[in-house]
Formats: C-alpha cells, structure tokens, sequence
C-alpha cells in the first residue's frame, strides 16, 4: 500500500516559540512545530510528521521575515545546529526562556508557585564557554551550491560539530564564536598540520582513520587544556603532532592524549595520557580554586555559574549549623561554595571519577567538613544512609536532564529537610520532580539563570519549604 503522501503547509504565521526552542504556529487547530523560525514568520511548511495533535516539517519558501529577527554573526548558523538562536535578539532569548519555565510549571507541574523572578542574563553572550569538542571527520557536510556545481570535491576532511541528527557529518568549523579565540586559532593551526602531513581523519561510519576528537578547555585563569582522541598507537605520527602542538602554543597548561579505538568517542572509560605540562588546569570561582582534569565534570560558563550558585547559596539561607546533603555533587562545586556556611555537607555522585574531583577541590581550598559518596543516588540515599550520617536541614539537588527517579524523591519526602533547593538544566523533568514533592513541600521561590546564550537552554532554581502543620 502506499504511503499517504505529506502535506505542504501554505503561508503558515509563526506565533510563539515552544519546547526545545522549536518555533510553532498553527494550522485547522494543530500546531506546527518548524525550527529555526521566529516569532512574525510566514513560512511555507514541508510536513515532515503529522500526527493527531500537532505536525512537524521544514520551511521551502518564506514569504515574510519577521521585524524581530536581527542578523546572525556566525556564518555557520542554521548548519552546525549549535547557536540555534543566534538570529534573536539576546533580550528576546531571554524573555522566552522565561515564558520556558512558566509554560513548565503550569503546563508539567500544576502545582502554585509564586511569581517568577526576572531571568539573570549572562554578560558574555558569546566567547562563554570553558569547554568545546571538535571532532574531525573524512565526511565534511557540503552545501547546497557544492552538490549542485557537479564539480569533483576532492578532499572532504573537516573539523568541526556535527550536522545535528547526523552522526558521520561534520559541518568544517571556520570561526566559532562560543569560546575563546585561542580555540580557533589552535583548532585551524591542528586541522593545517592534519592536512599538510596527510593525516587520516576518521570515518565513523567505516571506524577507520586516525583523528577522532580534539576537546579545548580554557579557564579563567588563562590555562588552557587540549586532549587529542586518536584511533590507534602510532608513536611517531602522535609525538611529532604532539610536539608541533606544543612548540606553536607555549601558553597551553596540559597537553594530553587518549587512545581510543572503540566505536564512539567517548573516553571517560580510558586511560588519558599527559604529553607535556600538568595533568589539571585551575578555574577560580570567587575565592574558590577548582582542579578541572579530562574528565572532569564542570559548568561550562564560569561567569554565569557563580551567579547560579549565589542564587542556590541565598535561596538556601544557611546560618552556619546545618547539615546538608548535596545530590549529584559532581566535582564538588556546590558543596564547596556553601561548606563554609554549615555545619557539614554530605555530597553524592554516580561518577566515581568527579567524586575523587570533589575530594581533591575540598583539600585544594582547605574545607574539612565535607564527605563525598559514589554510588547510584537512588540505592545510595536512603533511610539508612541518612539514619548513619544525619537529616539533612537543606538539600541542594542539581540532576542531569533526566531529573531526578522517582525512589530518589520518595526518599526526600521521607527526610523531612526543611529546604530543598532544586537546580535544572531542564524545567520540564524540574517542574514533575516538583509536582511530587509538593506533596509536604511548597514551592516559595523560582529563578531562571541563563548559562547558555544563543541557543533555548535555560538553568532553573527552585526553592521548596516544608509545608508547616497549621
């Protein structure tokens, strides 16, 4: 039987900006989702899903831009698919990032919540981040003007992001605009080497070649980390690329490598080597100082995620004699921005090796009243455990995307901590944690903190008050 064919949406007005930054309008009473639109757009839409209640497609002709637009500065905007927002004005971004979680609350949550305090924009709306990976690749992403020229490519080595939704294509990254310059600079100095050497890039389709990765992290105390991914040992190749590295960048801090001949690029599992210089740089937040290895975890805007941790620190009021217990610790960040406030803090983690980072950060500024705990947080944090080490007063809680699981909330009911203070990357998974834990708590505070500039993503901060028995 043949399939129905999918219809085209004509002169479709985009009215909002929905979930995932995806702009939407509508059409006989189902929404549209398109991406890459804003606000005053009028689109013709390809329907790409269509579904009972809404559709999704992409735009083959615009009949009329939007006054709201404004010019993207990057030149691979709409295709490495990493700024996403870059045709917005930073002062509407922040607006509907706003509107993001107010939608979340009510929509997810339905639990009351007092009025929303103003989002905290970032200063910095580009050159923000202290960590990018660029991965290299034999499969560059072409443009539409070089499939159709006809003409013979040749050479299609890129480094660069990945096509969003396509794992094997690469779009071949000229100027980025999110970190650093000296990750430009460093990147294009690489790729030049890669090329002129003959150099194979890999092919993650055929797990074939030689470079695979490049992560770039900087601190805001100038040091700068480069950990190179290559496929297999090949000591003369990786020492003389090693070597042209560090004698063009005296200023980098560590120099490493990993060999990872997997089927992914992750390396978290293996072992990363030091080629020259420390094993570690150092960030400073405030007057705190941070270990930052290769696999450590860390907020990738420095600047904002002090603003977001001051926010976490005076939601929670601490007076300097309670205990608290900060889940999904990471390196440590949060339990070491408040330890000098309380009596002690419990940290948990599930990643044994942030666990050792969080240690290692506690002994690096002097802080003897934390404990760190590695272990799956729902099998860790229970009754028992807390039994063993004290109800805590405050519980600062920061999940992945995720959120929380459902035995991890449960056991939160059950603790009877006066205050929770809930950190989100997601106010969607934030908003149906919250609706369980409304149960004996109610939500008095609610601040939206923008880590990242240019795209939808919005860091979210709630505090939860145990309900009192009137």
């Amino acid at each position: 039987m043949a399939r129905r064919k999918k219809p085209l949406l004509e002169r479709v007005e985009i009215t909002a900006i929905g979930a995932e930054g995806k702009a939407l309008g509508r059409v006989d009473d189902k929404v549209v989702f398109v991406p890459m639109l804003v606000p005053g757009d009028v689109v013709d839409v390809q329907v790409t899903r269509n579904r009972k209640n809404y559709m999704e497609g992409y735009v083959v002709k615009q009949h009329k831009f939007s006054e709201m637009r404004q010019e993207p500065v990057c030149s691979h905007f709409g295709v490495c698919g990493g700024c996403k927002w870059q045709h917005l004005p930073y002062k509407k971004q922040l607006e509907f990032k706003q509107d993001q979680v107010f939608d979340n609350f009510s929509r997810i949550g339905k639990f009351s919540f007092p009025e929303i305090r103003q989002i905290i924009g970032s200063d910095d709306d580009f050159y923000y981040r202290n960590k990018l990976e660029y991965t290299f690749s034999n499969r560059r992403w072409l443009t539409e003007e070089e499939i159709g020229s006809g003409k013979d490519i040749g050479n299609r080595n890129a480094l660069g992001f990945h096509i969003p939704g396509m794992f094997d294509r690469v779009v071949d990254v000229d100027k980025c605009y999110l970190q650093n310059d000296i990750s430009n600079t460093v990147r294009n100095s690489i790729k030049k080497y890669a090329l002129k050497n003959n150099l194979e890039f890999y092919d993650s389709r055929e797990h074939k070649g030689y470079l695979r990765t490049l992560v770039v992290r900087t601190s805001s105390t100038g040091e700068l980390m480069l950990i190179l991914n290559l496929a297999n040992e090949d000591s003369s190749i990786r020492d003389n690329l090693l070597s042209f590295i560090r004698d063009s960048f005296p200023e980098i801090t560590s120099l490493m490598y990993v060999i990872n001949n997997k089927l992914n690029d992750t390396f978290n599992d293996l072992d990363v080597k030091v080629f020259s210089g420390r094993d570690h740089i150092i960030e400073k937040m405030g007057d705190l100082k941070f270990r930052i290895g290769p696999k450590s975890f860390f907020q990738t805007n420095t600047r904002q995620s002090h603003k977001l941790y001051s926010v976490a620190k005076d939601f929670a009021g601490l007076s300097g004699v309670e205990t608290v217990y900060d889940l999904y610790t990471g390196a440590g960040t949060i339990a070491s921005f408040v330890a000098s406030d309380c009596t002690k803090v419990i940290g948990l983690e599930y990643v044994q090796e942030a666990i050792e980072d969080a240690k290692r950060n506690s002994r690096l500024n002097e802080i003897t009243n934390t404990q760190f705990f590695y272990g799956d947080i729902k099998e860790l944090l229970t009754p028992g455990f807390i039994e063993k080490h004290g109800r805590p007063d405050v519980i600062f809680t920061d999940p992945p995307r995720a959120g929380m699981h459902e035995a991890v909330v449960k056991t939160i009911l059950e603790s009877g901590a006066d205050k929770i203070v809930y950190i989100s990357c997601n106010p969607a998974t934030q908003a149906r944690d919250i609706a369980l834990l409304t149960e004996k708590y109610e939500v008095t505070a609610v601040q939206p903190v923008d880590m990242f500039p240019q795209t939808h993503h919005v860091e979210n901060v709630a505090l939860l008050l145990l309900k009192t028995n009137d």
